[in-house]
């Protein structure tokens, strides 16, 4: 071994201690607590299958999900597929705007989308005054509302994965296929969105993930009505010091997403996200 592999194998372990110190061993804790609180067991994991209400809290959140997770991945491919064609002065000026949420807490953006959705909010005074309703729009303190602010939040991170992705895409390839005689929709459904399936995959696995774990966002733009797993388990550490329950719920959710995660794995689009094969 040379003295330059040793060396770098001996500054990695300060990092691995660190890591080892406040990320493996809490994770343990939440694993010891949910088989030993309030007795030694796995009662706590049956009453995740057994109570009526944490099934709620799972369909809420598998639904929310589900729907940021789709119309983020639209939206934020369009922005991404946008900011490609664009001339490099107007992509700085649209980055920059792409960017700027990144700058602005996430509870004022929050407290923004309230000031915008609720019943006397911007949005409904306009469509008032433009006769476009009659009576104001319920768009907050319900699911819609909580899709509306998780959607905002994960758009920037959505569209900086998706716009990575296109980037790399060679445009020798889209020349010759307008060479070719290809049309415009033809080019983009056989050579722009297969090639941008490894960007795809990454950013849907990304927002599924990030989705399963929003916590602010639905707790103010819910309201309480909208109660997603990480607001359940904050409440039940918290509020009613069910430790059991909540710690149970936190390593089933963590199990769930390393599944996600070693599952998608096993897919090529994938493996060809992180550098490997697609065979």
């Amino acid at each position: 071994m040379t003295n330059f592999r040793r060396w770098a194998i001996a500054l990695t372990v300060p990092a691995g201690a660190l890591a080892i110190c406040f990320y493996v061993l809490p994770i343990l804790q939440v694993l010891a607590l949910s088989v030993t609180e309030p007795s030694f067991g796995l009662g706590n994991y049956i009453a995740l299958f057994q109570n009526a209400a944490i099934g709620r809290v799972v369909r809420t959140t598998l639904v929310v999900s589900a729907m940021t997770t789709v119309l983020t991945i639209v939206f934020s491919y369009i922005v991404a597929f946008a900011l490609v064609q664009m001339r490099p002065g107007v992509r700085r000026f649209a980055m920059f705007l792409v960017m700027l949420p990144f700058w602005i807490s996430v509870l004022v953006r929050a407290f923004s989308w309230i000031t915008i959705l609720r019943r006397n909010g911007v949005l409904n005074s306009a469509l008032g005054e433009a006769g476009l309703i009659s009576e104001p729009l319920e768009l907050i303190y319900n699911q819609l509302g909580v899709i509306i602010g998780m959607v905002h939040y994960m758009m920037p991170f959505a569209i900086l994965l998706l716009y990575a992705n296109l980037t790399d895409i060679d445009g020798r390839i889209i020349q010759a296929a307008r060479s070719l005689g290809a049309r415009p929709f033809t080019i983009f459904w056989r050579v722009w969105l297969p090639l941008s399936m490894p960007g795809l995959a990454i950013t849907t696995l990304f927002i599924v993930i990030f989705s399963f774990g929003f916590l602010v966002t639905p707790a103010i733009l819910g309201a309480g009505r909208v109660l997603m797993i990480a607001e359940y388990i904050s409440v039940q550490i918290s509020g009613t010091l069910r430790w059991g329950v909540a710690t149970a719920l936190s390593t089933s959710m963590l199990l769930v997403v390393a599944g996600l995660v070693a599952l998608a794995m096993r897919h090529p689009a994938f493996r060809s996200a992180f550098g490997g094969s697609q065979k």
